[in-house]
């Protein structure tokens, strides 16, 4: 029994590993954090240099994301501050969870997360804009464990894999991300 409630959070908290989840208190306006909407328009076309920006600045939000993963899981805090700076829903509740059950289960995450992201796609004619990255995630440093001692979650496993990630342009210009996974079977 004791092995089927440990496996059933352990699958939920290797999501974590993809970006080392994080929770944060939203203080924006419900504007700021709803993705750009509106009617239907034209096709505009945007210049390499303005899909060069966004990839850049999507890149730049994926760090982000990844940093306040990080110390949002080794503190097992859900509500860390820095995670509403980057991520949004729905990806940001499933972190959050994320966090909280590893917290429940006396767990934390520590070590090293290596990440190498790249742009794939860039659509700055969607509504919401939205940028594609894809990630060669280096978890072999990187590891669930118990808090009291430091010990290793059974069950948990690091190795390289590839990762997914939307980032999406917000009203207020921010680009967050929105939607992530990691994707284990798919080693990079």
């Amino acid at each position: 029994m004791r092995t089927r409630q440990s496996r059933r959070w352990e699958i939920c908290l290797l999501s974590l590993a993809l970006l080392a989840a994080t929770g944060g208190c939203g203080s924006e306006p419900e504007a700021a954090t709803r993705p750009l909407a509106g009617g239907a328009a034209a096709p505009v076309a945007h210049s390499g240099a303005e899909e060069e920006s966004a990839g850049k600045a999507a890149l730049a939000a994926y760090s982000g994301y990844l940093d306040a993963s990080r110390a949002a899981s080794a503190r097992s805090d859900p509500a860390h501050p820095a995670l509403a700076r980057f991520v949004a829903d729905p990806l940001l509740t499933r972190v959050r969870v994320a966090i909280r059950e590893a917290k429940e289960h006396g767990a934390m995450r520590t070590g090293r997360l290596v990440s190498d992201p790249t742009v794939v796609a860039v659509d700055l004619a969607a509504d919401p804009p939205t940028v594609e990255i894809q990630d060669c995630l280096d978890a072999t440093g990187y590891r669930l464990v118990y808090a009291k001692d430091r010990r290793v979650v059974p069950g948990t496993r690091g190795g390289r894999y590839l990762a997914t990630a939307t980032a999406t342009r917000y009203p207020d210009g921010r680009w967050l991300i929105s939607a992530g996974a990691g994707h284990q079977d798919q080693p990079c």
